[in-house]
Parts: C-alpha cells; structure tokens; sequence
C-alpha cells in the first residue's frame, strides 16, 4: 500500500512541510527506471546547500518512492531530464505538495504555473511534467496515453456518504476503489467507517507477507503464512516509505528467487485444494438424486405404466415409482421416441457418467498427492541457504515447468511447446498468439485442433514428412487443445481436429478466431 491513496494522503502534507522553500534544481536519470529529483535552497559551483533528493523507481512491477540522504550521480550513463522545468538558473521553487481526490498521484508544484506529477496507476507509473492543464514532458514516453492526461481531471470525486453507497447497492469498490487490502470483511456501513477512520490517521506496518515486503496502513491481517515476518511500525511517512522502500528493492537475487519461487508454490497450493473442492462438490451432487443408470432401470422396469399412442412414442415427463428410494420420481423424456430408446440414452449417459466419476476421483487423489508434494518443497525450501543450492533444487525437482518467469532475462518460448513420441505439438498463448501460431507458423499438412464452442489455445501437431499421425499423438493434442480452453474442468471435452489446410481467417475476424471448413471431433478428458 506504499503507492495507496491514503497513503498520499498522508505523505504529501510532511512532503509539503520538507520542500517549500526550496527549489527544483535537477533532474536525471541513470537507470531506465529510475529517475533522481534534486531539490535545494540554492546551488554553489560543486554543491547544492541544503539539498532534498527524491529517488521514484517505476518499473512495471514495482514503483515506489525513495527519500534518501546523499545521492552520488554518476559521471557516465546519466541523462538529464525535464530541461523545460529546470531552465531557470537558480531553479524553480516549489510552491507545496498536494495529493488528487481518489487517486494513486502525487502532485509537486512549482513556480510559474508548473506541476510535477508523479502517477502510480497499476503496471503504467510514471512522472509527468505539466505546464498549467496541459504535459509537456514525461519520463516513460512509452506511455503515449499519458500525453491525453489533463492535471484538472486527476482528481476524482466519489459520493461517499451512506446514500452514495446505498445507491451503489452496498458496493464497496464502486464507493471506496482506494481501500485497496485495507478493505474490511464486511460491507457494513460501521466497518467501512472504522476502516477510513484508521487509513485517516494511519501508522505505517511493514512486515513480510506472501514472502516479500509488505507496507499496511492498517494492522495487517493474523495469519498463519509462512512468508509472514514481525511487524515493524512506523509514525511518519517519510521513513515508512524509506523503510519499506529498501528492504524491497534491498532483497538479494537469492532471495528475490527465493520468494518468487515459495508465491508460485503457493499459488499452485490453492489451485490444486479449490480443484479438489469443486470436485468433492461434484461428486456428492451426484448422490442426491437418481443416476442415469437407475433412471434407465425404473424406466424399463415401468414401462407398462408409460402411456404412448401412434405417432407420439414418449410423453415429455413422466412420473414413475423409484424402487431405489420408495418414493415417486419425475423424469424427463425425448417425445419423439419410445421408452425403450429413452432408456437406452439413460444406460449410454450412465457409461459417461461412470468415466466422469472416475476422472473426478483420480483428479481428487492426484491434486491431495500434489498438495502433500508441495508442501515438502516448500519445507525442504527452508534449509536452502543459497542460490546455487536453490537452482540446482529447482532444477532436479522442475518446479518451474512452463509457468515459470525467465531466468537469466532469457525471451519465453514463442509458443508453449510439448514433444510426444517424436512429434512436436505447439500450444498458442493467447488470441493474438493463436494468430500469429495458425496463420506464419503452420503449414497445410500440419494437424490442427481446439477445444469446440469454447474460446481456448489453438494447437498445432507439426507434420512429419513420410509419417502419418498417430492416434496416441492426437489424443495428446486435443488432450491439451481442452486443458487450454474454457473447457478445462469438464470431465470429457469435445475437440475439433483437422489439417491445417481446412482453417481459414477471412478479414474481419477478432484475434483468435478462425472458420474451420472441414472436421473430425474427438471426445478427450483435459489434461495438462
């Protein structure tokens, strides 16, 4: 919460208190992003007298703000930045510090109608100089949209009083976006005001949580994480950000590593105990009612109680004795055939109904083995000192597979890729990949196949001159094709399979789709 509204809130009056008075005198750059402000009461030849420095840091997945002592600019690979702000020989003096209502913004202000913005809108931060309404520079020019900003529309009025919300139907990230994790449990009107009582007046909680540094404007939440640290707590906002901002950006690569590695086993932890959930669900909504097969044997076993006349075999409902139960049962029918074929769809849907059970249970087994198989690593992970012994662990026990990040600053692979019995098979990533997968890297003889109705991956088998297919290479493909798609907690998925020769992308389709001319279907369970 170090880039929170409320904390600000809180920060730009203590900001304000610290450079009014002084003057913008510089501005550089020496990393890519990371950017250095200079404030000062005046410049001498060599140095500046009573200098304040003001280090942002706006990656994509990290920005923060960074109040140190000294700052040493290096003599190479440093740029100078907003020449247009600095212009004036002894600089530009600033007028205060101000936050924008409702939003993630800081705002510097200075002489002659300039304003210095810094924006930490989600993967998009950014600093902006602005001259009365209007940019006229920024720091990432990557961000093009920013251009488009106008300092008057920054701020952001909410109605946030009890009618507001009553209005919104009680919805909390309608009325209060800005609570962020802080957001309580409960909608209740008292929670919500206790909660803006405390980010008001905030102390500042640093701790560790899901294994990385964490800042709360509020008392962080019990829990029984094993990323979670003590928490240190601070009264000013200056050293909070300052705090926070070095035990994050001061982790090693081991333990960056480290702790990207323990998140991702987490994460994968949950996935596999809510699949588990759904599935027990599943499987016990089947023991309230009558099976297919059961329904399949009342039917037979009534049949004279059926009434049908020529030309309409079945009626729509019928209502039977369940020997299974000692009690009437109500089961629908297709009319435009007899009870004798509605009985045989029952016995053919109780064989599917069987495999499902079947898929549903090893699915159970596999992901409780998956969870015990975790939690292993996660406690061998505890003995790992370093981040030789943490790679070689990686490695010898593939905890990465194809979720994990790049090591090294190494480019992903273009598309998932999987080989099977010498075949290679290509999986798209997205809509705009599944494009680019189907329409430069696939040939007319290549097989091609996804899950069907359902938005999902394209998937390519690659075509070997001189050998035709095999079945077990295809069933592995549209195994996958359903694994990567909408489909992917269905028990059986039906999936398109046919050359790529069939498919066509006439213009004017979104991303990602495609008319299939000609197709062959295969019924496959999903799996990864």
């Amino acid at each position: 919460m170090h880039t929170n509204y409320y904390f600000l809130r809180q920060l730009a009056p203590v900001l304000s208190q610290r450079l009014t008075g002084l003057s913008f005198m510089e501005c550089f750059s020496q990393d890519r992003d990371e950017v250095v402000l200079v404030f000062a009461e005046a410049k001498g030849k060599i140095n500046y007298y009573k200098p304040f420095y003001t280090k942002a840091t706006l990656r994509p997945d990290f920005s923060g703000l960074f109040f140190p002592g000294d700052v040493h600019r290096a003599r190479t690979n440093s740029v100078d930045l907003f020449g247009a702000v600095t212009e004036t020989g002894g600089g530009r003096a600033v007028l205060g510090v101000r936050e924008f209502l409702n939003e993630r913004c800081l705002g510097i202000t200075l002489a002659d109608g300039y304003t210095l913005v810094f924006k930490f809108f989600g993967n998009r931060p950014n600093l902006l100089a602005f001259r009365n309404d209007e940019v006229i520079d920024l720091f990432n020019h990557n961000l093009t949209t920013d251009n488009q900003l106008r300092l008057s529309q920054l701020d952001r009025p909410i109605d946030q009083s009890y009618q507001g919300y009553e209005a919104s139907g009680l919805d909390l990230r309608r009325v209060f976006p800005t609570f962020g994790k802080a957001a309580p449990d409960t909608s209740d009107w008292p929670a919500v005001q206790e909660t803006l009582q405390l980010l008001e007046q905030p102390r500042y909680y640093l701790t560790r949580t899901g294994h990385k540094p964490t800042l709360w404007l509020v008392p962080p939440p019990q829990t029984d994480d094993p990323g979670e640290t003590a928490v240190q707590i601070f009264d000013d906002p200056i050293d909070a950000a300052n705090r926070f901002y070095v035990a994050y950006n001061g982790l090693s690569v081991f333990e960056r590593e480290k702790a990207d590695l323990l998140r991702l086993l987490d994460r994968r932890r949950r996935r596999a105990a809510a699949l588990i959930d759904a599935n027990m669900q599943r499987l016990m909504a089947r023991d309230e009612g009558a099976s297919h097969e059961e329904t399949g044997h009342i039917l037979m076993a009534n049949l004279h109680d059926i009434p049908t006349s020529a030309g309409v075999p079945s009626p729509e409902r019928v209502t039977l004795h369940d020997f299974y139960r000692d009690q009437p049962i109500t089961i629908k029918l297709k009319p435009d055939i007899n009870p004798q074929k509605n009985a045989e769809n029952f016995y053919r849907k109780a064989k599917n109904e069987k495999i499902e059970e079947q898929h549903l249970t090893d699915q159970v087994i596999n992901r409780e083995a998956e969870i015990e198989r975790i939690d292993r690593y996660i406690h061998e992970l505890a003995d790992v000192k370093t981040l030789k012994e943490l790679r070689r662990y990686i490695k010898q026990h593939n905890l990465h597979g194809h979720e994990a990040a790049p090591v090294d600053g190494a480019a992903a692979p273009l598309f998932k890729e999987v080989m099977h019995e010498g075949f290679r098979i290509l999986i798209g990533r997205n809509a705009k990949n599944n494009d680019l997968l189907t329409k430069k890297f696939t040939y007319k003889d290549d097989l091609w196949l996804h899950a069907r109705d359902v938005a999902g991956s394209h998937v390519v088998i690659k075509h070997q001159s001189g050998k035709t297919f095999p079945k077990s290479v295809i069933e592995r493909a549209a195994e996958l094709a359903a694994w990567y798609s909408k489909r992917r907690t269905d028990s059986l998925c039906p999936v398109t399979v046919t050359p790529k020769k069939y498919v066509r992308k006439p213009k004017g389709l979104a991303e990602g789709q495609v008319i299939v001319e000609k197709e062959d279907v295969v019924m496959v369970v999903p799996r990864g």
